[in-house]
């Protein structure tokens, strides 16, 4: 089969396409046939080499969409749809930058879609993240505010989306007056321009702050993201679109506004049920909703797909197809 391979850390040029022996799926494992992958900050970080325990040379890839092709000893059937992600993809073992991957059965979701291939590749893990983020993340509900922080990255565009459905109201930042059409788009009531500075513009229509706050963007931000948020608001840490996620010499009671809640979120293919999943793809195939823009590749253009998301000049999901 043709995969990419990335030969250790370090430039595009290391991102190479290869042809491999077809991986055979071990007992409990289940072969999919890639139709199509995202595209995702994790794997960027895997090229810069920040993350930890990947041995190289390895297919990166920490989701795919596709079909069974080989079920196993599962109870999935050949030509079944089905989506999968995370549980050491791209990292541990060989992930969905490839023409076929193997998988846990575990890790992996049935859907049935008449959705094109790349539309259907946008939405796996970033669904995934906006939805656990919003809901195991910030327990957000209808009637609440949610600031978004990062608002004009898949996951962020995902977010406001997800967040306008359960019936919140949305402050959403880009860095770029050019992209707040993009987040009006995708339900966002108040579109704002990241000056560094956006506490004082969403206290200036939400004078206690939000009751939610989403960071994407990480630790450089995360201190005017707090000061956002009301008494008893929540702020969780989802993304690292600057490359920064660790806090130097944290002192809680300095940092952390009184009153205020930090949390975390990183899912697995278990925090997707299989009904929200198939939900949000009949909704956008209905368009009633809409996770934003999508941008496929060729696979053998992923040295062109890596530079467009490392330099983040694309609004929306990037998405790769064997």
């Amino acid at each position: 089969m043709r995969a990419v391979m990335l030969s250790g850390p370090g430039p595009v040029e290391n991102l190479q396409i290869v042809e491999v022996p077809t991986p055979e799926p071990p007992p409990g494992w289940v072969r999919i046939r890639v139709r199509a992958f995202g595209l995702n900050r994790s794997e960027l970080h895997t090229r810069l080499g920040y993350a930890d325990g990947v041995v190289f040379p390895r297919v990166p890839g920490i989701e795919a969409t596709g079909v069974v092709d080989d079920p196993g000893t599962s109870d999935l059937t050949p030509g079944q749809q089905v989506v999968t992600m995370m549980g050491g993809m791209g990292r541990t073992f060989d992930g969905g930058y490839a023409e076929y991957t193997v998988v846990r059965r575990a890790q992996v979701i049935p859907f049935v879609s008449e959705l094109p291939w790349p539309a259907l590749g946008a939405v796996p893990e970033t669904l995934q993240t906006a939805y656990g983020s919003l809901t195991t993340g910030l327990d957000l509900r209808a009637g609440q505010t949610l600031l978004i922080r990062g608002g004009t990255s898949s996951v962020g565009l995902a977010a406001a989306a997800l967040a306008r459905d359960l019936g919140a109201t949305v402050l959403s930042t880009t860095r770029s007056p050019a992209r707040l059409d993009a987040l009006t788009a995708v339900g966002v009531t108040h579109p704002l321009v990241d000056d560094g500075a956006v506490a004082a513009q969403v206290r200036a229509l939400v004078p206690d702050g939000v009751d939610a706050a989403l960071e994407l963007v990480g630790t450089p931000t995360l201190p005017d993201t707090l000061a956002a948020t009301r008494v008893h608001g929540t702020v969780c840490f989802t993304g690292m679109l600057s490359n920064e996620w660790l806090v130097r010499d944290f002192y809680p009671i300095g940092y952390l506004p009184t009153g205020v809640r930090l949390t975390a979120y990183g899912g697995e293919a278990s925090d997707l049920p299989a009904a929200v999943l198939q939900r949000y793809l009949d909704r956008i195939a209905a368009g009633e909703v809409t996770l934003g823009p999508v941008h496929p590749y060729a696979m053998d253009d992923i040295r062109a797909a890596h530079t467009d998301l490392e330099l983040g000049t694309k609004v929306g999901k990037l998405v790769g197809l064997p």
